[in-house]
């Protein structure tokens, strides 16, 4: 076997999978105001961009070859409410930075987070009773609307994120009735309650308890129905979330599947990179670029990463 692996070419000729650019997608946050560039301190190195600075990092992520965005909201308080009315506001942040991002590199893949955790005061990914309790239906009617804002207003794909049931078939629904088959579902099938998601939401949402909607961490079989259920009522593609402590439940749906099935690498495994990184312990584009092969092994088409833009150019030095 040491034959094969003598000589880097012949490493190369006999890779079974390969990382490249087009596997890339970046997620970024955006918030309102102009010129506005805010460090996040529980994610090194990221920052919240208003949308003109978006606009403006755009061109950089276009040179670099990555085809597409996650559009991530940063909500100001007194947006926020039970109802998550925002989220379908059609002059809101999240319609307001399509239209411009399209206006200027149209070709720019954009996806759109379908969530009300942004929008609501409590911080859940739902519309919640007198007691507390998630309103499975009545949290799809919103979020079927809030799809529906971002299809219009240009976003590619929509990416159900919440864990509802039957909001696939209703977004499908929508987008149907409204002229818009052409936009894509990539339903989030596999979001588990995990706390890997944890820095992320110290950008303005509170991590609260989600798991009597999101998936168990101990499951893997239930994944598989999540993903089936999602791809019968109309999904184009499937995600999975958190990324490297879930590569088994990627490469079971993938395998069992044969959908185009996505990763999300989410903050957490950003931060703890991060820091391995600025402590010396870890080589920095070394592991960033065996992490995402490690999800291209296991049969993701795309990732999700916040290291996006250094993996492209690490990969194209």
């Amino acid at each position: 076997m040491h034959r094969m692996r003598h000589d880097d070419f012949s490493r190369r000729m006999m890779r079974e999978s390969t990382l490249t650019v087009e596997d890339l997608i970046l997620p970024v946050f955006i918030q309102e105001g102009d010129n506005r560039r805010d460090d996040i301190p529980s994610m090194p190195g990221v920052e919240q961009l208003s949308i003109d600075q978006l606009v403006q990092d755009a061109g950089e992520i276009v040179a670099l070859g990555i085809p597409a965005i996650v559009l991530l909201p940063v909500i100001d308080a007194d947006h926020k409410s039970e109802l998550a009315e925002e989220a379908y506001n059609a002059s809101g942040l999240i319609p307001r930075a399509l239209r411009a991002l399209k206006a200027a590199y149209p070709t720019l893949g954009l996806i759109t987070d379908i969530a009300l955790a942004p929008y609501t005061v409590h911080g859940q990914d739902g519309i919640l009773d007198d007691q507390g309790c998630l309103l499975n239906d009545r949290t799809v009617e919103t979020l079927t609307k809030q799809a529906l804002s971002h299809a219009e207003a240009g976003a590619d794909y929509v990416a159900p994120s919440n864990m509802m049931d039957g909001h696939i078939g209703a977004i499908r629904k929508i987008l149907e009735a409204e002229g818009l088959p052409h936009t894509r579902i990539m339903s989030c099938s596999a979001r588990y309650a995990s706390y890997y998601d944890t820095p992320a939401f110290n950008t303005g949402s509170s991590p609260v308890d989600r798991a009597s909607y999101q998936m168990d961490p101990a499951n893997g079989d239930e994944a598989l129905h999540e993903a089936a259920m999602d791809i019968d009522e109309g999904a184009d593609a499937i995600m999975i979330k958190p990324g490297m402590p879930y590569l088994d439940v990627l490469y079971r749906v993938k395998q069992e599947l044969r959908v185009p099935t996505f990763v999300y690498q989410v903050s957490g495994e950003y931060v703890m990179h991060r820091a391995a990184f600025t402590n010396g312990w870890l080589d920095e584009d070394t592991v960033i670029l065996e992490s995402l092969r490690c999800f291209k092994r296991a049969g993701a088409d795309g990732i999700v990463t916040w290291f996006a833009r250094q993996a492209a150019q690490a990969l194209r030095a």
